[in-house]
């Protein structure tokens, strides 16, 4: 590897000449400020399953959960695998941005909470990318947290609802919605792992210690299979200096749980969603685009995804 210290060039927020994260293996330190691995691309799979479920988490809202979502599912469908995204908002936002009409639906992922006899693969909604599919919500999940208060092991309906479909797919995401209230619960105790994204911003940086909190209160009383897969810098402008400071105080904070992928901020993403297309598919040579590629092949080499 190369010995140069100097930041990896790459594309700004419009995909002009700048500095933003993207795979530069050889060219030195990475915007992490360590020098960034080589992630292969990984070998097809022989077989799927059973899935290994990771859930993005953070209570903040507005810090990338939706986009990384869609985008790092598409990106491991690109790779053979099969992913299943569940929608865990009332907002229905990434229901919307796959393009699926959520409203009219009988069978959606509140009805899978609230109804033991429901099969979850009547909820199981097709996207345009292959290998894909989705498990919608909307705004009826919002009732959802009062009508379950006196459930018996409320905090166990999502693990019991996904349990049946776990061998069909190799990853599951979770978009979960920005608390930390029984929905967010629920789904770290389906979960097997927890990607955190995080903004570039001191106010988002702040929630993160509360957020490790709640995982290790559920890890000690609910799921004690959890771990922290990785923390993903999002909305990253190397241009900024504030950035630059917040990426390297998670890193001191974090070490090695923060992803060496950064996804930068760029008008695209917004484009994507208007179209109902990963901006994998919408636009696929944009530097966008290659960061969660190489995010998707990093969880596949550190283990985290099949």
């Amino acid at each position: 590897m190369s010995t140069d210290q100097s930041a990896p060039p790459t594309a700004d927020a419009d995909g002009a000449p700048g500095q933003t994260a993207l795979d530069v293996t050889g060219l030195g330190l990475g915007p992490t400020g360590r020098p960034m691995p080589d992630f292969p691309v990984p070998p097809p799979l022989a077989s799927h399953g059973p899935a290994r479920v990771i859930a993005l988490c953070n209570q903040k809202g507005g810090v990338g959960k939706t986009t990384t979502t869609i985008n790092l599912g598409a990106a491991l469908a690109e790779l053979g695998r099969r992913v299943l995204l569940v929608d865990f908002d009332p907002q229905g936002a990434l229901s919307a941005g796959v393009g699926v009409s959520a409203h009219d639906r009988e069978t959606t992922v509140y009805t899978l909470m609230v109804d033991r006899h429901a099969d979850t693969r009547d909820a199981i909604v097709s996207t345009r990318v292959e290998g894909m599919d989705v498990i919608p919500a909307n705004i009826d999940l919002s009732a959802a947290e009062v009508q379950l208060v006196s459930e018996v092991a409320r905090e166990n309906l999502l693990a019991r609802a996904l349990r049946p479909v776990l061998d069909d797919y190799d990853v599951v995401l979770i978009d979960c919605q920005p608390s930390l209230g029984l929905l967010t619960v629920n789904a770290l105790t389906a979960a097997h792992g927890v990607v955190i994204p995080l903004e570039c911003e001191y106010f988002a940086l702040r929630g993160v210690a509360l957020l490790v909190e709640t995982i290790e209160k559920v890890q000690d009383r609910l799921n004690p299979r959890l771990e922290v897969d990785g923390i993903l810098a999002t909305m990253y402008d190397s241009r900024t200096l504030h950035s630059r400071e917040v990426v390297a105080r998670v890193v001191d904070a974090f070490g090695d749980d923060v992803f060496h992928t950064v996804v930068a901020r760029t008008v695209k993403f917004p484009d994507a969603t208007v179209a109902a297309e990963p901006i994998t598919s919408y636009a696929s040579s944009h530097p966008a685009a290659a960061a969660y590629r190489q995010l998707a092949r990093e969880l596949i080499a550190r283990g985290d995804a099949a």
